[in-house]
């Protein structure tokens, strides 16, 4: 470990146990807030940092976060003018595909309808639906994005995708930018999202996003799949939609406040489908060893991959 810089692990919200033992393996580990103002520590490995630690640490080069999403780092005010590298991990990837395969699929095989005749104990079979007939939508297109569009595209279903900046995708039909999105919405029956939070993104999932979803469509409605961030969505308008039939159905793994509070009407609402934000969990036995790479890679004078740009947020 001699000549390696040393990490400050920050992490809120679970045990960093895991985190802090194969780290260690390699590097020098200081758990905070032991950590503060050490001059010696060179690398932050964070989940939700207390505001102010990093900018304590006066030698700081790299920040690292164990997240695809980095909001959570954004969200400190004091936070040091230094690289931050966003998690990218074929397993992460995998978890996602995995989670928006079985949501997509899980609505266009009338899942939710299956679950209430069971439950009634009626034995009906409704019409299937090919899924070439059915357009879904991808709402940012990352490392995630596309990896479910492929996906989905692979397996018949017309895919739609949408992001910030142009972007080109073979088999996939792509739209950017504020003026594609009206024109994505207009040919997407199941919408997922999984775009980053940014300021731009902020409640950008809002009763008038969600009017502009085809709901004459093979599904008998239009379907909403959030797996990107909660603060993305207006929780309020989402159960608008379905309350007034906006919306047939929805699938949401986050949430504008979480835990998702008790009072919480969509709960108990019978057209969501919840899940307590498990769409697609960082494992360090996946996410350490890249991580060590790239500090050694650094300190060999070489580029660091995965880069935020933090003028876009993500």
């Amino acid at each position: 470990m001699a000549g390696k810089g040393k990490i400050l692990l920050s992490i809120t919200g679970f045990n960093p146990q895991r985190w802090y033992e194969m780290l260690s393996e390699e590097r020098e580990v200081v758990l905070e807030p032991d950590g503060a103002a050490d001059p010696s520590i060179e690398y932050a490995v964070v989940w939700k940092q207390r505001p102010g630690v990093l900018a304590k640490l006066p030698n700081l080069k790299v920040i690292f976060s164990i997240g695809a999403g980095v909001d959570h780092v954004f969200a400190d005010p004091a936070l040091p003018d230094v690289p931050i590298v966003r998690a990218v991990a074929d397993n992460l990837t995998q978890h996602m595909v995995e989670y928006v395969l079985w949501r997509v699929l899980d609505h266009h095989r009338q899942g939710q309808l299956y679950r209430a005749q069971q439950s009634k104990k009626i034995w009906h079979e409704p019409p299937q639906r090919p899924a070439e007939d059915i357009s879904v939508g991808i709402m940012g297109l990352g490392n995630l994005g596309r990896a479910g569009a492929n996906v989905l595209n692979g397996i018949g279903f017309r895919v739609n995708g949408w992001s910030r900046r142009p972007q080109e995708m073979p088999g996939i039909t792509t739209f950017s930018g504020d003026a594609g999105l009206v024109p994505f919405l207009n040919a997407t029956d199941i919408l997922v999202v999984l775009l980053p939070l940014t300021k731009a993104t902020q409640g950008i999932i809002n009763y008038g996003l969600l009017k502009e979803l085809r709901r004459r469509n093979g599904l008998g409605g239009a379907v909403l799949v959030n797996a990107g961030r909660g603060r993305l969505q207006r929780d309020a308008d989402i159960a608008r939609a379905l309350d007034d039939g906006t919306l047939k159905e929805a699938s949401l793994d986050v949430f504008e406040v979480e835990p998702l509070p008790k009072t919480s009407p969509l709960w108990a609402h019978p057209k969501v489908f919840v899940t307590p934000h498990a769409a697609a969990t960082s494992d360090p036995a996946h996410l350490v060893a890249p991580m060590l790479r790239q500090m050694d890679a650094y300190e060999r004078g070489e580029a660091l991959d995965n880069i935020v740009d933090r003028e876009a947020g993500y």
